[in-house]
């Protein structure tokens, strides 16, 4: 039986990784002790440890078993370092602002969206940008956020056939969730609009602008705003 707690269960992911898990229910309290246990494994991270992924209720340590000294001895380092969680305060909140052109150019698809949400295009927008949304995972490619809290009637399945081609800053929708694309690359969501934010620099020591836990509010502005910023 696998170490665990009322709050906590750890769970070998093949022969070089540990998933610490925090159940399956996705929002604000999982997220904080995602983020908790996260801050706690990365400061010192334990000995053999290779990356660190957070998401929406996990998180996941790679390691070199070599390095680490077996599953077993890795796991007490894990428990070790995760005893700091149970005594963790909630955190502030970190919420950033991202001004987003929608529609158009820059948000191909909000047409379609809206028109299966039964909205105007107008409505559509205010309600995207409407909510506080949770960042649950970030992945896909580097510093993409995966956002959690989108209103239920944008909902909308992906693409069937992807684009090749998604330019940087776009805003999409991708079933139950929506996220912002830091680079171009090829990607399956509808896209309502684009962000002149920078989401993503490998220059900074966290190079990617948002992490698990962080909220994000989104801020409608004009095509001129958008090329003011650049």
């Amino acid at each position: 039986m696998s170490p665990e707690n009322r709050d906590m269960q750890l769970e070998p992911m093949g022969d070089a990784a540990v998933v610490v898990g925090f159940g399956n229910v996705i929002g604000a309290a999982t997220l904080e002790k995602v983020r908790a246990a996260t801050k706690a494994l990365e400061e010192p991270p334990p000995v053999g440890a290779l990356d660190i992924v957070p998401a929406f209720t996990t998180v996941t340590v790679i390691y070199d078993p070599a390095i680490a000294g077996g599953y077993a001895a890795f796991q007490e380092k894990l428990l070790a370092c995760l005893q700091t969680v149970k005594r963790a305060h909630r955190r502030m909140v970190t919420t950033v602002t991202i001004p987003v052109c929608y529609g158009g150019d820059y948000g191909p698809d909000l047409g379609l969206v809206a028109q299966g949400a039964k909205l105007s295009e107008r409505a559509a927008i205010t309600l995207h940008a409407r909510p506080k949304y949770i960042v649950g995972a970030v992945g896909f490619t580097p510093g993409f956020p995966y956002l959690a809290g989108l209103p239920k009637k944008l909902h909308t399945p992906r693409k069937t056939v992807p684009r090749t081609d998604v330019p940087v800053g776009s805003v999409g929708i991708g079933g139950a969730q929506t996220g912002i694309y830091p680079q171009p690359s090829p990607g399956g969501w509808n896209l309502i609009g684009r962000t002149p934010l920078n989401l993503f620099n490998a220059k900074e020591s966290y190079p990617a602008l948002l992490r698990v836990g962080d909220q994000v509010q989104f801020k409608a502005i004009t095509a001129e705003e958008f090329a003011a910023w650049k």
